[in-house]
């Protein structure tokens, strides 16, 4: 999962007439990025990228990693057992790297250095904003499960501490779901969401960093010397339909989204080459990849198809090893949330301001008194959602299937349109290949997108 750090530097934006620069600059993660430039950076140019190629290949590790994978054994679970779970990764994989190098390939041709600024530059003004509205809309969907997994591990930690069996109920008010989740969110939350600038994503990339490999380490663990209480449900060998094995899709695509993130990175790279790039992202991928492969796999196989949506639900309470792992969760998920929501309340400030046709330099009064209505709203609406909704696997599904848009669909069309704009040149030998795979990359895109909301609406309409 995509964990978005922020770009605090304001000083860039004083010379900038654009509504919508403010949202775009605010998606960067924390790289040393220099400034643009008209043309692009010679060797001995000092504008340029300090970003190693290691550098780079942790950063979009950073970037990839999160919470997400909390949901990946139930992943697994709903492909149809471990066989068709690696198959369906490794397939998607190579869609997942291709997006990155085309990506970076549309970001050395048209100088631009975050997604939302390559897909207004590639592919217009409509798509733009379409990828915009989804960035606020995937970070809105994101906080929301962000306090859900707050309450999934609480609700453990707080079992064990009551010394109350788990799921009874009746118990005092002060440990209802509801209260905890909301006391928590108030408390510690909000007051970090209010300010302008954020200056702690070095500290909520450290946490995240080590709470996912803590978290990987103690399932392949227990699956490998596992408590005598714990007793598998069925393991599943194969998938009870192909569209069975596809509703795995968003969780994995929600897993390996670090799309919006991957522009800035690239632009900051010493060598800012797409072969290069290449490189850089398949070795990041294949360490993902190993990171939710041993979550998936030892917690699909230790509890069957009886496992949670969110796996470390399914431990024991009392288990002093998991209870770690919960509590790096949940300070990951106290820090993220404010980045995660200062990006979309970013996004919507660049909409409204280039809607209204206001500038950014404006009366700081007004921009005060805006970021906090926006914050509050944001804050109240996600709380509300969070507090009805039972299991991050819902949420995962529906923002799945945005981050397959950031994957697949935009990626996609931008590589459509780069070829496109060629047609009057001399075209090489690939230009028709690579057009009907970026054709390729929007309808696959297009499907599970379709697929996730069709399930959202129908599904739950039925039940």
């Amino acid at each position: 999962m995509a964990q978005v750090s922020i770009n605090s530097d304001y000083s860039e934006w004083a010379s900038s007439t654009d509504a919508g620069e403010r949202a775009r600059l605010l998606q960067s993660p924390c790289v040393d990025m220099a400034p643009k430039s008209e043309g692009g950076a010679s060797p001995g140019d000092p504008d340029r990228g300090t970003t190693s190629r290691l550098g780079a290949v942790f950063i979009v590790v950073n970037a990839c990693l999160g919470a997400g994978l909390l949901n990946f054994p139930a992943a697994f679970s709903t492909a149809g057992g471990v066989a068709a779970g690696i198959a369906l990764q490794m397939g998607m994989l190579v869609f997942i790297i291709s997006g990155l190098v085309i990506l970076a390939y549309c970001s050395q041709a048209s100088n631009e250095r975050t997604y939302q600024e390559v897909v207004w530059a590639v592919c217009g003004k409509l798509t733009g904003v379409l990828c915009e509205v989804a960035i606020a809309v995937y970070t809105f969907g994101t906080c929301i499960t962000f306090l859900i997994i707050i309450g999934d591990q609480q609700d453990k930690i707080i079992a064990v501490m009551a010394k109350e069996p788990e799921g009874a109920s009746g118990g005092p008010w002060y440990t209802d779901r509801k209260f905890t989740i909301s006391l928590t969110a108030f408390l510690f939350i909000l007051p970090l969401s209010i300010p302008r600038e954020i200056g702690f994503q070095k500290y909520a990339s450290f946490l995240s960093v080590v709470g996912t490999w803590y978290v990987t380490a103690i399932i392949i663990i227990k699956y490998i010397w596992p408590d005598k209480e714990m007793r598998p449900g069925d393991i599943l060998t194969r998938p009870a339909s192909w569209m069975a094995m596809f509703n795995a899709m968003p969780t994995i695509c929600f897993g390996f989204q670090c799309h919006v993130s991957s522009v800035p990175v690239f632009s900051s790279m010493r060598q800012p080459e797409v072969k290069t790039w290449g490189g850089v992202v398949t070795a990041a991928m294949v360490i993902a990849l190993a990171v939710y492969m041993g979550t998936g796999i030892c917690g699909f196989l230790t509890f069957g198809a009886a496992v949670d949506p969110d796996v470390l639900r399914s431990y024991p309470s009392e288990d002093v090893a998991v209870a770690v792992a919960r509590a790096f969760i949940i300070l990951s998920v106290l820090t993220s949330y404010p980045i995660l929501h200062f990006c979309g309340r970013a996004v919507v400030e660049g909409l409204w301001l280039r809607y209204k046709g206001m500038p950014v330099e404006e009366d700081v009064g007004r921009e005060r008194r805006r970021r906090v209505l926006q914050t509050l709203a944001w804050f109240l609406l996600t709380l509300l959602l969070a507090l009805f909704i039972p299991d991050i696997g819902k949420v995962i599904s529906v923002i799945g299937g945005l981050a397959a848009c950031f994957i697949f669909v935009f990626p996609g069309l931008c590589l459509i349109q780069a070829k496109l704009s060629e047609m009057e040149e001399v075209k090489p030998a690939s230009w028709w290949a690579l057009v009907s795979y970026g054709v390729l990359l929007v309808t696959l895109g297009a499907f599970i997108f379709g697929q996730t909301t069709a399930n959202a609406i129908f599904v739950d309409l039925l039940a």
